[in-house]
């Protein structure tokens, strides 16, 4: 296990992202493309989980906050890339990225699986936003959003929460949202254009909706925990 993972993550980039044409990667420090094998990609998560319990026993603090640039940067830039382009379908369940076709639930539930976490991606997939979203993060500590304009919610938004991932469900659709100075991305299997994307969310047709429900991922202490530990993210009982 390389030590310097404690350290502020090194992101690689590809300056030519023909997923997002109207992002500039190289600005946003993102990868557009796959890079590496996936599978390995998967087995090298599982070894260093291995590192992160073995600080946790020791120095928990420390653990969670390295844990927590891990996890960014490993779903951001190494997970989510390989399943850019891949084929939106309402019933779609693939496991394999741009191998078959994946919903927007099954995208996040697949993604946060193959991250490392401990859960039923088929339970996770085929819950309301809400429920998802409570799997995540208690209920007490979620932020739900109706009645604005993006504006509004984006001003929301950027006061309560820092630069990091987040889980989002709206009306019928849910999936990831990056906010990266100040700025909201959405990454999602999408209804609107048939595959998987990240793009500006104020302009995604898929992001309007009526409610927002956020629940944090790679901010939140007790989910990075659960991780680390592998412990299990069950759908709640009520």
């Amino acid at each position: 296990m390389n030590q310097n993972i404690t350290e502020e993550p090194q992101i690689e980039f590809d300056i030519d992202g023909e997923e997002a044409p109207s992002l500039d990667s190289l600005k946003l420090h993102i990868n557009f493309k796959p890079k590496g094998n996936y599978n390995s990609i998967k087995n090298t998560i599982a070894r260093d989980k291995a590192y992160f319990k073995r600080v946790f026993q020791t120095n928990s603090t420390k653990a969670i906050d390295s844990a927590s640039h891990y996890v960014y940067s490993k779903l951001l830039n190494d997970i989510v890339p390989h399943w850019y382009g891949t084929e939106w379908d309402f019933n779609g369940h693939t496991n394999t990225p741009n191998d078959g076709e994946i919903a927007c639930g099954y995208f996040v539930s697949t993604t946060l699986k193959h991250l490392g976490f401990n859960l039923n991606r088929y339970k996770m997939a085929q819950q309301a936003g809400l429920t998802e979203a409570r799997m995540l993060q208690s209920r007490d500590e979620l932020k739900i959003y109706s009645g604005l304009s993006f504006e509004s919610l984006k001003q929301n938004i950027n006061s309560v929460y820092a630069n990091g991932i987040y889980f989002v469900g709206l009306d019928n659709h849910v999936g990831y949202v990056l906010l990266k100075d100040k700025e909201l991305y959405f990454l999602h299997s999408s209804y609107c254009d048939d595959k998987v994307v990240i793009e500006l969310a104020k302009t995604s047709p898929c992001f309007s909706s009526n409610i927002y429900v956020f629940a944090e991922i790679t901010t939140n202490k007790n989910l990075i925990s659960s991780w680390i530990v592998n412990k299990r993210l069950n759908v709640p009982a009520n």
